[in-house]
């Protein structure tokens, strides 16, 4: 039986993700070097598979997907992009010396141990070396200088979207507040530029910054209820696909084997607890807890927040972030396991991501893309041909 290789199915020569299994190189290829590595390092592999932290997420027996586990890997070598971006787009000239960005290989996404100047020849196409008064500097390519001006002019012309999107942001949450670090913290989610906090204040008619007496934080209020935004992406679709919706959530019924239904059946039975929704922009405060009306909006929630992303998923840092706002609990990771028709968990229990499957293709593809995402695709599609992401890959194939 073939097992499934994540890594097996990153494709370098166009930038796709293939989905083709390959047991040939995690298999094979670790069984043949374990032997030969020092008791040390195979103790240290061993207690890596069996950490809790590589755990698979998903422990129902559902089949895995790897076009959304791809996802995830890919994300995971392709960080570094985001780091050094953030990091050096908000310096002087976009650059700094070079002795300062060896210190620095956290926020520069620099593999730790490895100096500088080695790294920046690898990542030839985002940054180089530069000389003034005798003195190296690390800056980015002129290269980059245009795609950071092309990505400056997507925001700007999708400035009155992210302004729908915080102010939907804000009607999610408990007392129509959020504070201001928690968005700039997860802005990358949303597609908000840097600036958003200086940006807002040209919108005194849907947001006010007040500061959080208990804490002395600012925090962005929302002005004005909108109606006409307090309709979930589920209430939208509704109408032309009500199949779908009805199907997109499971609350079931538990029944005994003596009563044999058939799969129409058990979902009508289903449907007497499944149906009616909750709707997201309903008072989750004033719900029971551990009640079946509690669930139904915590998942609606949840289901929300990913129609915003810009990717239509989250990892569990970013949802966790609004746990106070969005009325959450901690059993939410078990609450989404059971919810297998609308969301897929991938990664490992420790650092897992949450994807909203019906607005991904089967081949893993987003079925609505935002120009935000076609600008990091086209960003990733340079550092797909990296030769470091190379060495990378075959690692991992090792270690495997």
């Amino acid at each position: 039986m073939a097992h499934w290789n994540p890594l097996a199915n990153l494709s370098l020569s166009n930038g796709s993700f293939s989905s083709v299994p390959d047991d040939r190189v995690s298999t094979a290829s670790a069984a043949s070097l374990f032997p030969f590595l020092s008791c040390r390092r195979r103790k240290r592999i061993r207690n890596k598979v069996q950490s809790p932290r590589a755990a698979r997420t998903q422990k129902d027996g559902s089949r895995p997907l790897p076009e959304f586990e791809a996802i995830v890997l890919r994300d995971s070598f392709l960080r570094f992009i985001t780091r050094t971006k953030c990091y050096l787009s908000h310096l002087p000239d976009h650059r700094i010396a070079l002795a300062e960005a060896g210190k620095l290989h956290r926020e520069l996404g620099f593999p730790r141990g490895r100096k500088a100047a080695r790294v920046t020849t690898k990542r030839a196409w985002i940054h180089h070396i530069v000389d003034e008064d005798s003195k190296p500097y690390l800056a980015f390519t002129p290269l980059m200088d245009s795609l950071l001006d092309e990505e400056l002019k997507i925001m700007d012309d999708m400035e009155a979207a992210r302004v729908t999107t915080v102010r939907k942001l804000l009607m999610l949450s408990a007392g129509r507040r959020i504070p201001l670090d928690k968005l700039h913290l997860c802005r990358l989610l949303f597609g908000l530029p840097y600036d958003f906090r200086d940006r807002i204040r040209k919108y005194p008619e849907y947001f006010r910054v007040a500061v959080d007496p208990s804490d002395g934080r600012n925090v962005l209020e929302l002005v004005e209820w909108d109606p006409v935004l307090a309709v979930s992406a589920l209430e939208r679709d509704f109408v032309p696909d009500e199949a779908r919706v009805r199907r997109t959530f499971k609350f079931p019924i538990r029944h005994g084997k003596a009563l044999p239904l058939e799969e129409d059946d058990k979902w009508m039975l289903e449907s007497v607890t499944t149906l009616p929704l909750v709707s997201p922009y309903s008072d989750g405060s004033a719900l029971q807890p551990w009640t079946v009306e509690a669930e139904k909006y915590q998942v609606g929630v949840i289901h929300e927040f990913l129609s915003l992303t810009l990717e239509k998923r989250a990892s569990i840092h970013h949802i966790v972030e609004f746990k106070e706002e969005f009325n959450l609990t901690k059993l939410i990771y078990h609450m989404l396991l059971k919810q297998s028709r609308a969301f897929y968990l991938a990664g490992t229990e420790m650092n897992w991501a949450v994807f909203l499957k019906d607005a991904y293709r089967k081949d893993g593809t987003l079925i609505e893309k935002d120009p935000q995402v076609l600008f990091n695709e086209k960003l990733q599609s340079y550092a797909l041909s990296d030769s470091e992401y190379r060495e990378q890959k075959v690692e991992q194939r090792i270690a495997r």
